[in-house]
């Protein structure tokens, strides 16, 4: 259960410069660490006296004093931006056109038994993977974050991930596969079980009814388990995935699954992006949880999550397919293992870990032009916002 009851010293009201994205990842990768709350507008102007009006100062991702039920005054609107990005990009699964997929499918000629398979692995990875990412922020992550703005985030966030879900169940109706082969994958396939089972123990941290912050273990195991989600599950562990069914599409084959994987790794992006922010923002306001000994542990981890998904890799592609081989995996997760290191203040893990997928690069900056179907624009904005030019 939350706690608003600790006694928090209010910080001397001054105005501070914006706290952004960029600047906090700037002082994260310099090692510039400030117990000063982050402050995005000027305090002198909305702090108020009055006992029940949220003080911008009382304000803190974690263990705030502040009723987290009064969005505004904004302190992360780095995390309102966010949410607002989420709402003008909503999409749905059936508003994708499944005919050609389904064709080829049941072609028997259509596909290799190489490339059946990556498409049965995928699905039955992924089914499971966002479900535990709905369950681990609706039943853990959203208790125990004081920030409303970041608590409106990880509500849409949720919403995103059952879309997700739903995307998987319509590829695998479309198709006509065993639904009970692939959404059991994770209980029957060792290589999907491995990465399940390297998470599963920190999400149980974050769900247990018993588990409460405000000490610095307690945060600390907090910050580890958002470590894991987001830089590990969502920022490593669903490239391999991506990657295979998006070189599908480049081949023009199983475009509209492919299409709908260009919508998730949009939605992912911007999951792993929010996550590693709230991190960040979480370290430069409690800066004793990140020593040494802590830095070293989440080091170990990032390097089993290499691992796990490099096996992944080799069970889902025995031999080179789509002009992609396991090994080209092995450089591409430390390519990525490096990145999130970087982002979350961490040195790199690898030595000269280069990107063999420079179009997956391209993909994720998602600029605005059509996809290689020319059927939709990525950028998809909702209702009268969406433009086809």
């Amino acid at each position: 259960m939350l706690s608003f009851e600790d006694d928090i010293p209010a910080a001397t009201p001054r105005k501070a410069p914006a706290a952004t994205p960029e600047t906090i990842r700037a002082q994260v990768a310099g090692g510039i660490l400030s117990r000063e709350p982050v402050h995005d507008i000027d305090v002198d102007k909305h702090a108020s006296t009055s006992t029940g009006r949220v003080r911008l100062e009382d304000k803190r991702v974690i263990n705030g004093a502040a009723d987290v039920n009064q969005l505004v005054p904004f302190k992360y609107k780095w995390a309102w931006d966010k949410y607002l990005a989420g709402c003008a990009n909503h999409w749905m699964p059936q508003e994708i056109n499944m005919q050609r997929d389904i064709e080829l499918w049941k072609n028997p000629n259509g596909l290799t038994d190489d490339e059946r398979l990556i498409i049965k692995r995928n699905l039955g990875f992924f089914v499971t993977a966002d479900s535990l990412a709905a369950n681990n922020i609706v039943l853990g992550t959203y208790r125990h974050i004081t920030a409303p703005e970041c608590r409106q985030y990880l509500l849409r966030q949720a919403f995103e991930e059952a879309i997700h879900t739903h995307a998987y169940q319509y590829i695998t109706e479309s198709l006509g596969l065993d639904e009970g082969e692939i959404f059991n994958a994770y209980h029957e396939i060792k290589s999907i079980r491995d990465k399940d089972d390297f998470l599963i123990p920190f999400i149980n941290t974050l769900t247990d009814p018993a588990f409460k912050t405000g000490t610095p273990e307690a945060d600390q195991q907090l910050l580890k388990s958002l470590i894991v989600f987001a830089c590990i599950m969502e920022g490593l562990f669903f490239y391999v995935g991506f990657t295979q069914i998006l070189a599908m599409g480049r081949q023009n084959k199983m475009t509209g699954a492919s299409e709908q994987y260009q919508y998730i790794l949009r939605d992912e992006s911007m999951h792993c992006n929010f996550g590693i922010d709230l991190i960040n923002t979480i370290k430069l306001e409690n800066p004793h949880l990140w020593t040494n000994e802590f830095k070293a542990e989440i080091a170990e981890l990032m390097r089993q999550g290499v691992e796990l998904e490099y096996k992944y890799a080799e069970d889902t592609m025995p031999r080179g397919v789509l002009g992609l081989n396991a090994p080209m995996f092995k450089e591409y997760l430390r390519f990525i293992a490096n990145r999130r290191c970087q982002q979350i203040g961490l040195d790199p893990l690898f030595d000269k870990a280069d990107n063999p997928f420079p179009w997956m690069a391209e993909m994720i900056d998602l600029k605005k032009e059509k996809n290689f179907f020319e059927t939709r624009v990525i950028e998809y904005q909702t209702g009268g916002a969406l433009s086809w030019d």
